[in-house]
């Protein structure tokens, strides 16, 4: 018995290396790993936990903001980490029909796939404690759902305020509207397309009329990760606002933790500055 305990815990201290690159089941705590975890699972297990416990509490209007991709900035590029991702990610995951390849519907529009992506992996997280909501994914980005094959919990897709979608809208539904424009229309979609009670997830949205951290409508920011000027700001309900500053390996330390949801000018000041008091001229993060 003892040389079977001692084995199994030899068996374990060995692969602590391995598991440590997806922490916990829920992804661990604070901004997750640059880039692995876009790639093993983290930034999709924390997320859909963020979604579930903000569900699980009574929120029905969600946003949930991060960059779709790794290295978002250099996306139009087409860098070897974005062909990386839309390779052995989206088009594995969502088998998407023809795969990636150069010139490609998903190598064209790898951001809005990546949408589809992410909607998948907090589509169990939207369908409430009792699991049994459908969950409808809307978008207007230049997807072709009938080249995916694998949308997991996803029972419809659609077009943001479209008659079909409209019509096809049905009780006991939850919505995740993938990039779904100024802050002005979320209101208008969600009287379109959401039942009564149930929730709707904003999801991934690329245009901020309020050049704000998250937005100005009431939406929770369940889960919010935007990099700012040498750093990241980020948000995993029900925990607070917290600022990170991004080191010149590519690693980052947390500096701050906000009581309320801070000003964008002022955490992204905060980040900046210490930065620069650190590393000068010599820190070539954003």
């Amino acid at each position: 018995m003892k040389y079977i305990l001692l084995s199994l815990l030899v068996f374990s201290c060995a692969n602590c290396k391995t598991a440590a690159f997806v922490p916990f089941i829920d992804g661990g705590k604070g901004v997750p790993k640059l880039y692995d975890g876009w790639f093993d699972n983290q930034l999709a297990k924390q997320a859909a936990t963020a979604v579930a416990k903000a569900v699980s509490s009574g929120k029905k209007n969600i946003e949930v903001n991060f960059p779709p991709v790794p290295n978002l900035e250099e996306v139009r590029f087409g860098t070897s980490l974005n062909q990386k991702f839309g390779t052995i990610i989206l088009a594995k995951d969502l088998k998407v029909k023809g795969g990636y390849k150069p010139g490609s519907d998903l190598s064209r529009n790898l951001v809005a796939y990546s949408n589809v992506y992410w909607a998948k992996k907090i589509a169990s997280a939207v369908k409430g404690p009792m699991g049994n909501k459908q969950v409808a994914v809307l978008t207007n980005e230049r997807v072709a759902f009938s080249d995916i094959q694998s949308l997991g919990d996803v029972s419809r897709t659609g077009t943001i305020l479209s008659k079909k979608s409209r019509a096809e809208g049905r009780n006991n539904e939850a919505i995740i509207c993938l990039n779904p424009g100024g802050e002005e229309q979320w209101q208008k979609i969600v009287s379109a397309h959401v039942s009564p009670g149930e929730p709707i997830v904003m999801l991934n949205n690329a245009y901020s009329t309020s050049y704000d951290v998250g937005n100005q409508k009431g939406f929770e920011e369940a889960y919010y990760l935007k990099r700012i000027s040498k750093g990241w700001i980020y948000r995993a309900f029900p925990g607070p606002w917290q600022a990170y500053l991004e080191k010149p390996d590519g690693s980052v330390e947390l500096l701050k933790t906000y009581k309320t949801k801070p000003a964008l000018r002022d955490v992204s000041a905060e980040v900046r500055e210490e930065s620069f008091k650190r590393y000068a001229i010599f820190n070539d993060r954003f």
